[in-house]
């Protein structure tokens, strides 16, 4: 198992850590603070630092076999480590924050559109969240306002834990219908924001949704039957 440093500090930006596997598809560390590709939001990149100050480009973080393992994916023809090597990790960081207050706003959006979510995606230029809605209600200007107006009151994010049993009681906090929460670890990561929203999530968030700044509606189309696309930016962004 991987010690995942971004659950309890999504704003950490460097680390050490040891190596302790090298294989084909990528590095293992015994801890990261490197997000890895998953719930609809992209893996991080950064650099895995030597002690001789070689710095080795990561270009992509992925899941491992097995819970809590993560692949530290390196750039073609980079040098590897070695095994039981001390690294310095650094994240790279203005992409991470974009991906950080994309995530959030994307809460935000399922809660001004109040239809069941059938997937989403999170990259650091857009992200987009489908809806089992009808078209029709879908208005760009009006979600556009309704979100920046949540993003402008402020509210702190706060990260609360739930046993697999009490989230089986309370099937209404799963808004996504397309990804389930990890069940079997005895416990479930949730994101609250009072007031707002609460929903299972094991992806990094701002502390506050201010720090998100105004979004602006790219597109609303339709993806099929029950798909009903709408997809965001950061203001200023692109």
């Amino acid at each position: 198992m991987t010690e995942l440093l971004f659950r309890t500090d999504a704003y950490l930006k460097t680390a050490r850590a040891r190596v302790v596997a090298i294989g084909e598809r990528g590095i293992e560390l015994d801890r990261t603070l490197f997000y890895p590709l998953g719930g609809g939001q992209a893996g991080d990149s950064g650099w895995l630092v030597r002690a001789s100050g070689a710095r080795l480009p990561l270009i992509d973080t992925r899941k491992g076999d097995g819970p809590d393992r993560v692949l530290h994916v390196l750039a073609p023809g980079a040098e590897l480590p070695e095994p039981g090597e001390t690294l310095t990790l650094e994240l790279e960081w203005p992409r991470r924050y974009s991906l950080m207050r994309l995530h959030t706003a994307l809460h935000l959006l399922s809660c001004v559109i109040t239809a069941p979510v059938t997937g989403g995606n999170i990259v650091p230029e857009k992200g987009r969240l489908d809806f089992d809605t009808e078209l029709s209600q879908l208005n760009a200007a009006h979600i556009e306002r309704e979100t920046n107006a949540l993003i402008e009151a402020g509210a702190a994010t706060e990260t609360v834990w739930i046993t697999d049993a009490e989230l089986e009681a309370q099937p209404e906090l799963v808004k996504t219908m397309s990804v389930q929460p990890p069940r079997g670890a005895g416990r479930v990561r949730l994101l609250r924001i009072p007031g707002i929203d609460l929903q299972p999530c094991g992806g990094t968030h701002v502390a506050n949704i201010a720090e998100i700044g105004a979004i602006r509606v790219l597109k609303v189309r339709s993806e099929g039957k029950h798909n009903k696309r709408v997809e965001i930016a950061l203001s200023g962004s692109g």
